[in-house]
């Protein structure tokens, strides 16, 4: 009998920057113990430059990804929800576990501010590990 990972969705309204970054961050820290998702209301056309070179900064290379639509099946199909300012765009599902990180939008904003942001998603991704009772692993 095999265990099912414990999943997350992470939701921001583009898609470009934070929930990027707590992805990653995910990614990185939780060395597939979890299964990382990431979506937006309104998706952009890209992440945010500004955040990519913060994650490079702290060893974690999200260069690939692109900002995807949220769809209610990445809600259903994840345990936890973590929303940072999509609002009532985000459907709810009874049962499922919903966080709601009030966080800075990097968008438009300097490598200083974004890495003060980056730096809050990493101690909340951390403690959502502790959480799911999963131990950090530092990234490579």
């Amino acid at each position: 009998m095999t265990e099912s990972l414990p999943s997350v969705l992470f939701v921001c309204v583009h898609n470009a920057g934070r929930s990027q970054m707590a992805a990653g961050f995910l990614r990185a820290l939780g060395q597939n113990r979890v299964e990382v998702r990431s979506a937006g209301s309104l998706p952009a056309d890209e992440i945010n430059p500004i955040a990519v070179e913060a994650m490079l900064e702290a060893e974690i290379d999200i260069r690939d990804e692109q900002p995807k639509v949220l769809t209610t099946e990445a809600v259903e199909a994840s345990d936890v929800v973590v929303t940072m300012g999509c609002g009532d765009a985000c459907p709810f599902f009874p049962g499922k576990r919903y966080e709601d990180w009030v966080l800075e939008d990097p968008a438009g904003q300097g490598i200083e501010a974004v890495r003060s942001i980056r730096d809050e998603i990493r101690l909340r991704v951390l403690g959502l590990l502790e959480s799911l009772g999963i131990e950090p692993v530092a990234p490579r």
